[in-house]
């Protein structure tokens, strides 16, 4: 949600959510013209109908949330589950170069006014990294190595709850479904790939998967257990 090297980040075409309430609340957005998201910072709508979250301005960010508030416990205090898909490309005026990331984000306030870009990703700053109170869980998906927050790597996938520093991560990548093979994916390579966010609110298990457009959901690339994280409030 930053720009630091001039990058462009797109969610492309494609968002799919599924939240388990009773009755069950889903949207599809194939497009976004017509969505009637919450746009903050440089985020905007262009003409074909992509989510443009960042533009060539060095330092910026952008925010897109669902225009109506979800419901992720029931009326009874029950964890519901819910499962999104969206397809995304992370475009880079130089090719080797990048901001610092994208990410899905499950927040309790559309208001993140007081959070930084670069590897702070627009959702926390120097001082609320790592509170409790903040109430935010997202999936990073984090294009530049940032020792701070003890990363992994330059291009990775990463859950968090309330900070940066991730509690699970794993390379960008997928397994693939007939061999278990692990294989690469370069998150800035300007290429389309989709990811699928799933939570079982009974379990408390999360499940997330990468993989290139256009081929059958692949085996999950992360799976944490979240028993011990209070990531959603009523």
């Amino acid at each position: 949600m930053s720009s630091e090297f001039k990058t462009l980040f797109f969610f492309l075409l494609l968002l799919r959510c599924t939240i388990s309430t009773p009755p069950s609340e889903s949207f599809i957005f194939n497009g976004f013209t017509d969505a009637n998201l919450k746009l903050d910072g440089v985020a905007f709508i262009t003409s074909d109908g992509l989510l443009e979250l960042t533009n060539a301005t060095r330092q910026m960010q952008g925010h897109a949330f669902h225009p109506n508030p979800l419901k992720f416990k029931s009326p009874t205090g029950k964890i519901l589950s819910f499962s999104t898909t969206f397809v995304f490309a992370i475009l880079s005026e130089i090719s080797d170069l990048s901001g610092h990331g994208i990410a899905f984000v499950v927040s309790r306030t559309r208001n993140l006014s007081s959070a930084l870009p670069s590897q702070y990703l627009g959702l926390f700053n120097i001082s609320n990294n790592g509170n409790a109170s903040n109430h935010v869980f997202a999936v990073e998906l984090d294009t530049i190595l940032s020792s701070e927050f003890n990363d992994i790597s330059d291009n990775h996938v990463g859950i968090d709850v309330n900070s940066l520093k991730s509690s699970s991560s794993h390379d960008a990548g997928y397994y693939d479904n007939k061999t278990g093979v692990f294989k690469n994916l370069t998150l800035i390579s300007g290429q389309p790939m989709q990811l699928w966010v799933d939570f079982k609110g009974e379990e408390m298990e999360l499940n997330v998967t990468l993989s290139p457009i256009r081929m059958p959901k692949p085996n999950k690339l992360i799976n944490p257990s979240c028993r011990r994280k209070l990531i959603f409030r009523a």
